[in-house]
C-alpha cells in the first residue's frame, strides 16, 4: 500500500511540471481537428464517387462494344428473423447451439 502512495505522490508531482495548454488553444486545436477531419472525409468521399462512378459506366460500355449485353446490377431486399439462442441441456451436458453437441470434459485418447 505504502508503494501505490508515492506512485500517486510521484504522478501528481509530475503532472505540475506538464505544460498545459490554454483555453484558447484547446478550442482552436478542437476546431482545427474537426474541420480537417471533414476535409479529409469529403476529400475520400470524393474521389470513390469518382472511381465508383467510373468503374460502373466503363463496365457497363465495354461489354456492349464487344457485342456482349451490358450487365444489370439489381439489389435485392432479404428478410431475415433471428434464430432463438438459449442454452439447453441434454443428458446433463450444457449445449450452447441446439443440435450441435459439446466438446466431451474427457481428454482425447492419444
Amino acid at each position: 500500500m505504502e508503494g501505490f502512495l508515492q506512485y500517486l505522490k510521484d504522478t501528481r508531482g509530475e503532472l505540475r511540471h506538464v505544460a498545459w495548454p490554454t483555453q484558447t488553444q484547446t478550442i482552436v486545436y478542437t476546431i482545427l481537428v474537426a474541420l480537417l477531419s471533414v476535409g479529409v472525409s469529403l476529400y475520400l468521399g470524393l474521389f470513390d464517387f469518382l472511381f465508383t462512378t467510373g468503374l460502373t459506366r466503363a463496365i457497363n460500355i465495354f461489354p456492349s462494344s464487344y457485342g456482349a449485353p451490358a450487365v444489370q446490377v439489381q439489389q435485392q431486399s432479404v428478410q431475415t428473423t433471428p434464430a432463438p439462442v438459449a442454452p439447453t441441456t441434454q443428458d446433463n451436458v450444457l449445449q450452447l447451439v441446439p443440435g450441435i453437441p459439446s466438446p466431451s470434459k474427457t481428454p482425447a485418447k492419444k
